[in-house]
């Protein structure tokens, strides 16, 4: 069983902070966080150690988050015995490491976790609300953005997944995610 961990976003690597999020095909920007108990995660170690990394971005008072968390852990579970990484990501600015940690057990995430209490990360992604799946393919191109689980079952984060496994081109690539919005920063609001 995986370890629980938390990192707390630490900088951004030399590459900088794009001017627009990345696009469906564009390579994702580089970011590191250095865990709390002193280890560093690189998305950039991340994806060329895995078949794909998830980004989610995560409440841990949004009910629409709330709901898909049961959801989420047991698709970490099932797809990190197929090389599939996530990272949990809590840009909200008023959400403690402590409720994080109880949500994330209360779900059953075993995840790294990362607190983005500035929202640079969500900034850096164009995320604007949670929850909202980020999906990384081994080469560092952004391959789905957007819902964790619709009514209808379909599109997907699970199918997003299935496709990038089996080699197949991801359709949509991107959907509207439906949760709560980030509470972003104040010196986070003027720059959006």
């Amino acid at each position: 069983m995986t370890s629980l961990f938390l990192v707390a976003l630490c900088a951004a690597t030399a590459i900088g902070v794009p001017a627009e999020p990345p696009r469906i095909g564009d390579r994702v920007p580089n970011f590191t966080a250095i865990a709390l108990d002193g280890t560093t995660l690189s998305l950039q170690d991340a994806v060329e150690t895995h078949r794909a990394v998830v980004v989610l971005f995560l409440s841990t008072v949004c009910p629409y988050a709330n709901y898909f968390g049961k959801h989420l852990g047991r698709l970490e579970q099932d797809y990190r015995r197929k090389g599939i990484r996530f990272i949990g990501v809590n840009s909200n600015q008023f959400e403690t490491v402590e409720e994080m940690v109880e949500n994330a057990q209360a779900h059953g995430q075993e995840f790294s976790l990362v607190r983005d209490k500035d929202a640079t990360l969500a900034n850096r992604l164009g995320a604007s609300c949670s929850p909202e799946a980020y999906v990384i393919d081994g080469e560092g191109r952004l391959r789905y953005r957007g819902w964790v689980l619709s009514k209808q079952r379909s599109p997907d984060l699970k199918r997003a997944l299935d496709a990038l496994l089996n080699g197949r081109p991801v359709r949509p690539a991107r959907t509207k995610a439906f949760g709560c919005a980030i509470d972003w920063p104040r010196a986070s609001y003027a720059s959006r």
